[in-house]
C-alpha cells in the first residue's frame, strides 16, 4: 500500500480514480486545485496530477515540486493534451510518466504500479516532511538539507523504517554501531539528543524521536 496525492479538479472523475486506487489497497489524498494540493505532498509516496487545474497548470505545480523539496517524488501526469510536443512538455519538466484522457484504469494502476517499484529502487524514504536518501546519505526536513554525521544518518534511517515499533538502545548500538562497538546505551542517548537538535525537535512534545522510557526509542508513526 502506497499514499497517494490525486490532484484533480473534475469532481466524478477524482471519485472515479479514488475509488479504483483504494480497491487496489492505496491511501488516497485529494485535491482540486494546487494549492489545496502543496500542503499535502509532505505525505505522498506518488502524485497523480491533472495538467488543466483551476488556479495553475499542473506542469507549473510540478516546477515548483522539482526545484524544492519535491524533487524526487514520482509523478503521473494525466492530461488530454495528446501532442508529441505535450507529452516531451511534460516529461522534460520532470514528470516520470504521462497518461492521455480518456484511459483504462487498468492501464493507470500499471503505470502506478512501475512508478513505486522505480521509486523503492531508488531507495529514498519519506516520513512526511522528512525525506531520507538512503544511497546518498542524505537527508531533507521540509526540504532544507540536514547536516547529519554518518552515524547520525543510519540512526535516524534505522527508526524511520521502523515507524511505530520501539528499538531498544541494545538493538540500536549493534545495528547502528556493530556487534563489536564497546560504548555503552549512553552513547544512543547522546546520538537521540544531537539528532532532536538537528530536527528541531520539542524532547516534551516530539515530531519524530519518541522516548520510550527505560526501553528506548521509536519514530513515531504519525510524523
Amino acid at each position: 500500500m502506497a499514499t497517494l496525492l490525486l490532484v484533480e479538479d473534475e469532481p466524478s472523475l477524482r471519485l472515479g480514480l479514488r475509488l479504483a486506487l483504494e480497491g487496489a489497497g492505496h491511501r488516497v489524498l485529494e485535491a482540486a486545485t494546487a494549492q489545496e494540493a502543496w500542503p499535502l505532498l509532505r505525505e505522498a509516496e506518488l502524485v497523480v496530477l491533472d495538467w488543466m487545474l483551476p488556479d495553475e497548470p499542473g506542469v507549473r505545480l510540478l516546477d515548483r515540486m522539482r526545484q524544492g523539496p519535491y524533487e524526487s517524488l514520482p509523478v503521473l501526469m494525466l492530461t488530454a493534451r495528446a501532442g508529441v510536443r505535450d507529452r516531451v512538455e511534460g516529461l522534460s519538466r520532470g514528470a516520470d510518466d504521462y497518461l492521455v484522457k480518456p484511459f483504462a484504469v487498468e492501464e493507470l494502476l500499471a503505470r502506478l504500479e512501475a512508478l513505486l517499484r522505480r521509486a523503492g529502487k531508488r531507495k529514498v524514504l519519506r516520513r512526511g516532511p522528512l525525506l531520507l536518501d538512503l544511497e546518498r546519505m542524505e537527508a531533507r526536513l521540509e526540504g532544507n538539507p540536514l547536516p547529519l554525521t554518518r552515524r547520525e544518518f543510519a540512526l535516524l534511517a534505522y527508526l524511520a523504517e521502523r515507524p511505530g515499533r520501539v528499538c531498544t538502545r541494545e538493538e540500536l548500538l549493534e545495528a547502528v554501531w556493530g556487534p563489536d562497538y564497546l560504548g555503552t546505551p549512553r552513547t544512543v542517548d547522546q546520538h537521540v539528543l544531537q539528532l532532536r537538535e538537528k530536527l528541531g525537535e520539542d524532547p516534551k512534545a516530539p515530531r519524530f524521536l519518541e522516548t520510550v522510557r527505560g526501553v528506548g526509542y521509536r519514530f513515531r508513526e504519525e510524523a
